[in-house]
């Protein structure tokens, strides 16, 4: 087989590797994507021989930016207007079983297709003029694709054995292509999944994030819990998992139920917090499910407690715990409260007080409700669908007339100050609570002389002393 490699940066590498007389290849992912028609900047070229001395040659030879060198790494990089080159040379490996970080020594391109994941990535294209693109493919990668498998190169165990973040990247890879994982290699992952203990939550929070970012995250969710791999780094989402049974009455399987909420949001958003909002949102089910006679099976408080849980997932995960985490924690403290709305008669009280409550975020939050709407019976979700169609136009109607959006009310401490002689801070607090109160009942418009009117009222009521 022969890809087409038409851009003159190519055309370039493979001249220069013939003046050279040094044996050149694309390697991994650009050549699998390339055959599989999918779109990549990126270009890892092998060399046999010194990666780095070649990358300089062409930066030198083609005027190109001056070449970045990781010496450390034996590697080298090139960056033009349309690609981002990284140079290696053909490299054999060998594992400490402590480590993934193996032994390098020199090697062939066999030697180096052999160290590399997966057949779909270990297929490689030469770079030379009378056979420019020319596929080397040792392990029957070309027809894995075609099969739409992904598989070892070499016995399963020994490759995860020597790296076990190569686990993640199958699962990863699966998600991402809707690819099966062949069953040998799939039970090598659940046969070393203790291995991944070795690896960094960063890396492995990392290949995490791509899952979620792909367009059904709930491929690779179950291929991480069938696999134990779940279990290792995430034994909260771990603990949805199953249906229990009392006096014939049984709950959902919030596992199941989570990944078709993360299904859904991914049809609706790309926003990665949004989709860690799905995630989150029924955590703390476990730990609050109590069942009674009257109500079977009941969650109470568990967006509360799965709010306060998001903190301490996202520092063990090493996820950012800035405005995204609590972006996060917001989501899940109010997702029931929509859904809430939706079933009663939607007030402007109501609806005033979960946009101000939600601020920015209401529509992430109307939209993570409507996907967590999974019943099986259509009727009743497209009922709950309509009744949230509702609220949403709700929403859209009080915000425009109430002007509440990233709401503030108009009075500040300043003005309370300016017009009462304040002996005890906290009335100041209090007047700021009852204007705000006021205003989210409707009893005052948003607007800064309805509200000085009241604030002198409350004043009065209060005994404050106005200023002369």
């Amino acid at each position: 087989m022969q890809i087409e490699l038409k851009d003159k940066v190519f055309k370039d590498l493979a001249t220069l590797a013939d003046e050279l007389n040094i044996n050149a290849y694309v390697v991994g992912g650009f050549v699998r994507d390339k055959i599989l028609q999918r779109p990549s900047k990126d270009i890892d070229i092998v060399v046999v021989g010194s990666g780095i001395h070649f990358a300089e040659k062409f930066a030198q030879k083609y005027k190109h930016s001056k070449v970045a060198v990781f010496k450390n790494f034996g590697t080298a990089q090139v960056l033009t207007p349309n690609w981002e080159l990284e140079f290696v040379g053909a490299r054999k490996e060998s594992y400490n079983r402590d480590s993934r970080k193996p032994v390098v020594e020199n090697g062939t391109l066999e030697d180096d297709q052999n160290r590399r994941d997966f057949t779909i990535n270990a297929l490689a294209a030469r770079l030379s003029m009378d056979c420019l693109g020319e596929v080397i493919d040792p392990f029957n990668g070309i027809q894995d694709l075609k099969d739409k498998t992904i598989r070892t190169p070499l016995e399963p165990n020994k490759t995860f054995s020597d790296d076990p973040l190569r686990m993640m990247r199958a699962i990863r890879f699966s998600t991402q292509l809707n690819f099966e994982i062949e069953e040998t290699t799939l039970k090598g992952i659940s046969d070393n999944a203790e291995r991944l203990d070795i690896i960094s939550q960063e890396r492995i929070t990392d290949e995490l994030n791509k899952i979620i970012a792909s367009p059904i995250p709930s491929i690779g969710f179950k291929h991480l819990f069938n696999t134990q791999l779940l279990h290792r780094f995430f034994p909260e989402m771990t603990a949805l998992y199953g249906v229990e049974f009392i006096n014939g009455k049984g709950h959902k399987d919030n596992f199941y139920h989570t990944l078709k909420v993360l299904d859904n949001t991914c049809e609706e958003s790309e926003n990665l917090w949004l989709r860690w909002s799905a995630i989150m949102h029924d955590i703390a089910k476990p730990p609050t499910k109590r069942f009674n006679k009257k109500d079977g099976w009941t969650f109470h408080g568990h967006e509360d407690k799965g709010s306060r849980m998001v903190k301490p997932i996202f520092k063990r995960l090493k996820l950012p715990l800035n405005e995204n985490m609590r972006y996060v924690q917001k989501l899940v403290l109010l997702h029931l409260r929509p859904i809430v709305l939706s079933k009663s008669i939607v007030t402007d009280s109501a609806v005033r007080r979960i946009i101000v409550d939600a601020g920015e975020d209401i529509d992430d939050l109307l939209t993570l409700c409507k996907c967590d709407i999974t019943s099986k019976n259509e009727m009743k979700v497209r009922k709950f669908k309509q009744n949230l169609q509702v609220v949403k136009e709700k929403v859209i109607d009080v915000t425009e007339r109430d002007k509440l959006r990233n709401f503030q009310p108009p009075i500040t401490g300043n003005h309370i100050m300016s017009t009462f002689v304040i002996q005890d801070p906290r009335d100041i607090g209090n007047l700021k609570k009852a204007i705000r109160e006021a205003i989210l009942e409707g009893e005052i418009t948003n607007e800064l002389e309805p509200c000085l009117e009241f604030m002198r009222e409350q004043g009065k009521k209060l005994g404050l002393e106005f200023k002369k």
